[in-house]
Parts: C-alpha cells; structure tokens; sequence
C-alpha cells in the first residue's frame, strides 16, 4: 500500500503531465511500479513511459481502470467523452476517478458515468514537471472529504494546492494553466532586452528566470500586494521607474488581462 492509500493506479493518458504523476506516484508516495498501469494511443508514448518508470502499459483504457483504486484522467479534452464512454461500465464507487481534463465540467463526467462514481476535478499546470506547480482541486456530488484529501496529497507533490468551487475551474485554467506560457514570453524578451544591451544569451535568461521566480517568492512567502513589492524596487528618479512607463506606454498590463480573459473564454470551449 503507498502512502496514498491506494493498491492499483490507472493513469490513462500519460503525457506529459501524465508521466509527472506516474512519477510522483512511484517516487514521493512509494507506489510500486507494477501497480501503476499507463495508456496512450501511441506505442511510442508507451514504451518511453514503460521504460522510465518500469509500469505496465496498454492501449486499452477500460482494462487499465478495470479494479484500480484510483483513475487519473490525463487525456486530450477533444478525446475525454470518447474515454468516460469506455469507463463507463467498469467504474464503480469503490474507485476514485481524478479528471485533469480542461474545460470537462464534473457534471458531464457524472453524465457519462453509469453510476455513482466519485469523481474529483483538478487543474494543474505545467511547472508541476519540477514541483513548482499550482493545482486548483474540487469534488464531484460522490466524492468525499477523504477521496479530495487524498487527491490534494498526490498533486501536493507536485507543488502548490487549492480547493476552489467548481465555478472558478475556467478562469484557473486561462490563469494558472495558461500562465506560464505568458511568463515564458516575458522572461524572453526581458533576456532579450539584456543581449540587446551587451549581456551574454544565456546570462540574460538566467538572470530573467530567476527574477521572475525571485518575484514570484516575494509574493507568495511576503504576502505583500504585488504594488507594493513594485513600489520597494521604485525608488525616486531612479531606472525602474523608466523602465515602468514604457511598459505602460506599450500595454503589457492590459495585454496581459486580456490574455487570461481570452483563455479563459476558450477553456469554456474545450469540451462541446
């Protein structure tokens, strides 16, 4: 038994986040690797995760799921539906069914369940890749206080955790999810601004990684307003403050609202 509490694991759909939880499992929770099963749809996929992790794999998602104590759902939105239509006759409420899938409400996994099974939605985000990750977690109608705890201790591995009500699961994911991306832009093109002023490349990535995630921290640990970390950097007359207002004359601040409002409208869009 691992320290999750569970015997079997299925995770259907081992992707790149997929394969991030295969190897919390096996690592941080002590799951054996012979009792995680891993599907994808293609070979390739398989033998790369079979051979990094030494789990069973298999194409066939209902056989996977069939008896496992908990089923992580890590598939594509487009092909989710198609899959709940495969488990559908094997689940049971004995199992734990944990859905990743953006945009696929906990109403509509229960619709294309047969039965009672408890179901908890999360959404993580890429940095869980090297436990930095924030994961937002809610429960379905059958899930208990004791399936979503034992949900928030896998993803608890992979960094941050929130529970939140269902009705912020699309603005989370046009944040959280889709946030990296927009901070990867940024630290791009601050490195950028650096070898345009004579640093080396892979000086001005450092040094524009580890700003972002230095500010990051001082919000997060701090619990300061991220105006007033801004105000401490801005002293009076100095650089930062010209710095500032050509970010304001160029929109990055509108720009960047804007971008989460868009990506959240999409994420309502995912499953239809």
């Amino acid at each position: 038994m691992s320290a999750l509490g569970v015997e079997r694991v299925a995770v259907l759909g081992a992707g790149k986040m997929g394969e991030t939880l295969i190897g919390a499992l096996v690592g941080a929770h002590g799951l054996a690797a012979e009792r995680i099963v891993a599907t994808a749809r293609h070979d390739e996929t398989l033998r790369r995760v079979g051979d990094a992790f030494g789990v069973a794999t298999s194409r066939d998602n209902r056989a996977a799921a069939r008896g496992a104590g908990l089923v992580l759902l890590c598939v594509k939105p487009q092909g989710a539906e198609e899959v709940l239509a495969e488990l559908s006759p094997v689940l049971d409420r004995g199992q734990l069914l944990v859905s990743i899938v953006a945009g696929l409400t906990l109403s509509r996994i229960q619709e294309r369940l047969a039965g009672p099974v408890p179901v908890v939605r999360a959404m993580p985000n890429t940095p869980a890749q090297v436990g930095a990750g924030m994961t937002a977690l809610t429960a379905g109608p059958h899930a208990g206080d004791d399936q979503l705890a034992l949900a928030e201790r896998l993803f608890a591995q992979l960094g941050r955790t929130l529970i939140l009500d269902e009705k912020y699961f699309d603005a989370v994911t046009g944040l959280s999810a889709s946030g990296p991306a927009f901070l990867y832009i940024a630290i791009e093109a601050l490195a950028e601004g650096g070898v345009k002023m004579g640093l080396p490349r892979k000086v001005a990535t450092e040094l524009a990684a580890q700003a972002c995630l230095g500010a990051g921290k001082m919000v997060m640990e701090t619990g300061s307003h991220p105006a007033l970390l801004k105000d401490a950097v801005t002293t009076p007359a100095g650089c930062t403050m010209d710095g500032i207002l050509m970010l304001e004359e160029g929109g990055l601040r509108v720009t960047l609202i804007k971008a989460v409002v868009e990506a959240t409208r999409r994420a309502r869009e995912l499953v239809e």
